[in-house]
């Protein structure tokens, strides 16, 4: 039954984010906050960094990253959701669950941006391999280590409930 829910959940939240509503007014305004978070960041070391909607761009230099579809971390947290949504507990456990695995899915994501923001400064080479092969893979494996920590905490909860007395 679990691996039923985790599809249904993994299936229908992929379905539902492709659609142009929830792509208006979810999507594209999560988005565009990373962008805006990142730049506030990178703006504390560089204020020729600008953010506008999905794009960050240096006002010296010309150059700029737009924050795409597959690179806000949205597919990352829907795999998370999918994961708890999927494994027995209580609803206080999941909300929790989800609520720590979103803020370190994103902040690794915003990392992720300002860094590859200044690998585009100084080398599109080394911007496109870790842009398509680094950090695509290390989003995913924070979502993995993010749900593999709450399950841990679940089994310490559960040991401590049914512990003889």
């Amino acid at each position: 039954m679990p691996l039923v829910i985790f599809f249904s959940v993994l299936l229908g939240l992929f379905t539902l984010e492709l659609m142009d509503p929830v792509q208006i007014w979810v999507i594209q305004p999560i988005t565009a906050g990373i962008a805006h978070v990142s730049a506030s960041l990178l703006q504390l070391f560089d204020s020729t960094v600008h953010a506008q909607g999905i794009l960050i761009s240096n006002r010296e230099t010309g150059q700029a990253v737009s924050i795409q579809p597959g690179c806000n971390g949205v597919e990352a947290m829907i795999c998370l959701t999918a994961a708890v949504m999927a494994t027995p507990a209580t609803w206080r456990q999941r909300l929790f669950g989800l609520g720590i695995g979103y803020l370190a899915i994103q902040a690794l994501n915003i990392l992720r941006v300002i860094s590859l923001f200044y690998l585009l400064q100084w080398n599109q080479v080394w911007f496109e391999w870790a842009h398509l092969y680094l950090w695509q893979a290390l989003i995913i494996l924070d979502g993995l280590i993010v749900y593999l920590l709450w399950l841990r905490t679940l089994n310490r909860v559960q040991t401590t409930e049914t512990a003889p007395a």
